[in-house]
């Protein structure tokens, strides 16, 4: 027992906050370097294969849970958390924007001090991810792995761009339905959840996951929508030099074209759309666990 009180100072000292969620498993928080307190967990083996799953806009790190459960029975050391303001985080009046969720993700990295980590991102998770690789390269070496899970290079179409290039990036919003949509967030955030999904997801899931939107406040996650929107990440996908794993949906929100057009532009990337068939909503991951998971898991232990 002593030993274990000496080890819990020596982690609250480097701003973690630990407690034993069962004999694999660790939940805590982390203090951002800002001073927001994150939720985060990890299951699986301590020395088992790393893998880190980002939510996308307003989810929780629970909507993670058939993906936690999979890859710590398969023997990978799991980490999730909630960004500030979702979930069962912190969330302060301040810091709704990418580059500060990317600086937060710094510090889950080092804090935790996650090595040879796989970052599976899902929607906005690929922005953070994507702002984390521009702005902290001096961090890249934690990663070795990312999977990028439906994400648009862009989501603001610029009504200046030339013919069919909104389409090609699959850019879904234009400026002025960003802000429209930002504006009657209450009213807004059912149907928009909803679209998210295929028409077979059952209502008790649908009201679940809804209900972690919620947690987040719709004034907080109209601000991170807009900022998020209108973020431009063309000029990093040359620049990924990891190996890459690009996923979307035949039937999803983000148009597949625009997930086609990453893969193109990130050297030696793989991708995988899911089809119609296979459930290929934009939590694909949800409604096909199955194949979402066997698929990320081939990808990361392949020779």
């Amino acid at each position: 027992m002593r030993i274990l009180h000496i080890l819990t100072l020596a982690v609250q000292m480097m701003g973690v906050s630990a407690t034993p969620a069962h004999q694999h498993g660790t939940a805590g928080t982390i203090k951002t370097g800002d001073g927001v307190n994150l939720v985060y967990n990890q299951t699986g083996p301590r020395n088992g294969q790393q893998i880190l799953f980002i939510t996308g806009w307003r989810q929780a790190q629970v909507e993670w849970k058939k993906q936690a459960e999979y890859f710590a029975s398969a023997g990978f050391r799991v980490t999730t958390y909630d960004m500030r303001g979702h979930g069962d985080s912190e969330e302060p009046e301040f810091g709704y924007r990418i580059s500060r969720f990317a600086a937060d993700l710094n510090d889950v990295l080092n804090k935790l001090n996650l090595r040879k980590v796989t970052i599976v991102g899902h929607s906005m998770g690929c922005s953070v991810t994507w702002a984390w690789w521009d702005q902290y390269p001096e961090s890249r070496h934690r990663a070795s792995h990312l999977v990028l899970v439906d994400q648009a290079a862009v989501i603001a179409a610029d009504p200046h761009w030339p013919a069919g290039q909104a389409e090609q990036l699959g850019s879904l919003f234009s400026p002025t339905a960003i802000y429209d949509l930002a504006a009657d967030m209450a009213n807004q955030l059912e149907s928009l959840v909803r679209s998210m999904f295929t028409p077979s997801v059952s209502e008790a899931d649908f009201q679940w996951v809804l209900a972690q939107n919620r947690k987040m406040t719709d004034a907080h996650s109209a601000a991170l929508f807009v900022d998020h929107s209108f973020r431009d990440w063309r000029d990093v996908f040359p620049r990924i030099t990891i190996p890459t794993l690009v996923i979307g949906g035949e039937v999803s929100v983000m148009p597949p074209a625009g997930i086609e057009w990453i893969a193109g532009q990130i050297p030696g990337a793989e991708k995988y759309i899911f089809s119609a068939a296979e459930k290929g909503s934009h939590f694909m991951f949800w409604e096909n666990p199955t194949k979402f998971n066997s698929l990320v898991k081939s990808f990361i232990t392949k020779k």
